[in-house]
């Protein structure tokens, strides 16, 4: 009672953030709770009611190498057949037009994968390479040169458009190939334990549209797990707002800044929650993007093929305008919305459970809000969701270590999304590695954390500051997500 009449006596506070810090002191009492076991004096710790289901009434138990690839488990039986054909849409290669199987070409004319699973396999993470010449999963680049069009998106690279597509169909010229080198990074901890790091830089080589413009701006990105995605949209847009504070006017060094995008459909201006950046404002458009930027698929929403100078796109057989019809856009886009998270495992373990102490100690939840809540939405299955992302779904500085200097609407170049954490502890399972980051150079979670900076650099001081076995601690609880 001390602490809610002191919060609401502290002026310096935004009504919003009053708000959530209400309600992180609801839920922080919560979480945990601790009983005196039969021996006396010593304290466990017990997990929240419902803690494992991750996703609401829409969690799976399987944790096998196809634990990303269910569907909700309360999906109707109409949307489970549509999930079926869905699945189909999203695992199976397109082709180069003209073909016999005519819902499926229009492949290119340049492009990055030939499925949508080719990034996402099984429906979880790619990944950069792990040595040089080794080529991407899952990983490409997006090229812009400072400037936005009329509806604020970026401006393309000249010679090589909005992203660099290293996969052409047989009567088209590559555009070039990219090497990846690391240069190591060594961290100390306080205890004196050392950590190295690797920091990647990135070269465009064997280019055959002529040079890339002088001032161009390469962000990379990796594909990240699908899992949860309808659940993400059905967010109402007033809970994330409610965590913004991108002024930072309670002076926690923690801001939270939403994004504000182009939605093609409406032709308006819509709250971001899709995408690195946050740089797309629902489910179907950061689909439909995906299909024309890394297959070259064109669909109602992006009509236009990437064509480089020299290569005319008229003169190449398409599969149709547009290459993906709305029905089976819609196909997919139910398909990846209703995708079920994983229930988590070792949930009511102590150590565990310690270490969700220490992750809230060190202000991880600051930016990683552990439940949230689904509103109304089209598909059933995903409305009134208490769901346990960790994520505001908001645009917080990493700092200049993890900028990619590219902005993106009213995102910086040292901004990003908070990313999802449920299902992390399973992308060596499913995937078979365990990098992390917008660019996949941190190999696991401990360096994923020590390449936090800005915003979070309090936080990543005071794991620093952690004896080794909490530190083990907090990054198991991670790995239970």
């Amino acid at each position: 009672m001390k602490a809610l009449i002191l919060l609401l006596n502290t002026s310096r506070m935004s009504c919003k953030r009053i708000v959530k810090n209400l309600v992180v002191i609801l839920m922080l009492k919560s979480l945990v709770s601790c009983k005196k076991d039969d021996g006396g004096g010593y304290m466990t710790l017990e997990a929240e009611e419902n803690e494992a289901l991750s996703g609401g009434e829409t969690t799976v138990f399987d944790s096998s190498p196809n634990a990303f690839g269910f569907q909700a488990s309360n999906l109707d039986e109409d949307n489970g057949l549509l999930f079926f054909t869905g699945n189909s849409l999203f695992n199976q290669n397109w082709v180069t037009a003209p073909a016999s199987t005519t819902a499926r070409d229009g492949l290119g004319p340049l492009f990055n994968a030939r499925s949508c699973s080719g990034c996402h396999f099984k429906d979880g993470r790619g990944r950069a390479p792990t040595f040089d010449g080794e080529k991407a999963t899952g990983l490409l680049f997006r090229l812009s040169i400072p400037g936005t069009d009329a509806t604020g998106a970026n401006l393309p690279e000249p010679s090589y458009g909005g992203q660099f597509q290293d996969d052409v169909i047989q009567t088209v010229t590559v555009e070039g190939k990219i090497r990846i080198t690391y240069e190591p990074i060594t961290v100390t901890y306080d205890d004196g334990t050392t950590v190295s790091l690797q920091k990647p830089a990135y070269y465009f080589t064997d280019l055959n549209y002529g040079p890339m413009a002088a001032n161009v701006q390469v962000s990379p990105r990796v594909a990240n797990q699908m899992i949860g995605l309808g659940l993400l949209d059905a967010v109402p847009e007033q809970t994330i707002l409610s965590y913004a504070d991108e002024n930072d006017s309670d002076g926690d060094g923690i801001s939270g800044k939403p994004n504000y995008v182009y939605d093609v459909q409406t032709q308006s201006e819509k709250l971001g929650r899709f995408g690195w950046k946050s740089n797309q404002p629902n489910l179907k458009q950061q689909i439909a993007g995906a299909f024309a930027g890394d297959m070259g698929i064109t669909s109602s929403l992006f009509l236009d093929e990437n064509c480089p100078p020299g290569v005319d796109c008229n003169e190449i057989p398409n599969g149709g305008s547009p290459e993906i019809s709305d029905e089976n856009l819609d196909k997919v886009v139910l398909y990846s919305a209703t995708l079920a998270v994983p229930a988590r495992r070792n949930f009511d373990s102590q150590t565990v459970l310690e270490g969700k102490q220490l992750f809230e100690r060190v202000n991880c939840t600051a930016c990683h809000i552990p439940v949230l809540q689904t509103g109304s939405y089209p598909i059933a299955a995903l409305e009134n969701q208490t769901i346990r992302p960790y994520t505001d779904l908001l645009l917080h500085d990493m700092g200049a270590d993890l900028a990619d200097n590219t902005p993106d609407f009213k995102a910086t170049g040292n901004e990003w999304r908070t990313p999802p954490l449920w299902g992390i502890g399973l992308f060596e399972t499913v995937n078979g590695h365990t990098n992390l980051l917008h660019d996949g150079r941190a190999r696991n979670i401990e360096e994923a954390i020590l390449w936090h900076g800005g915003e979070a650099q309090q936080s990543k001081a005071a794991f620093m500051k952690l004896a080794v076995t909490e530190r083990t601690k907090l990054i198991d609880f991670i790995k239970s997500l």
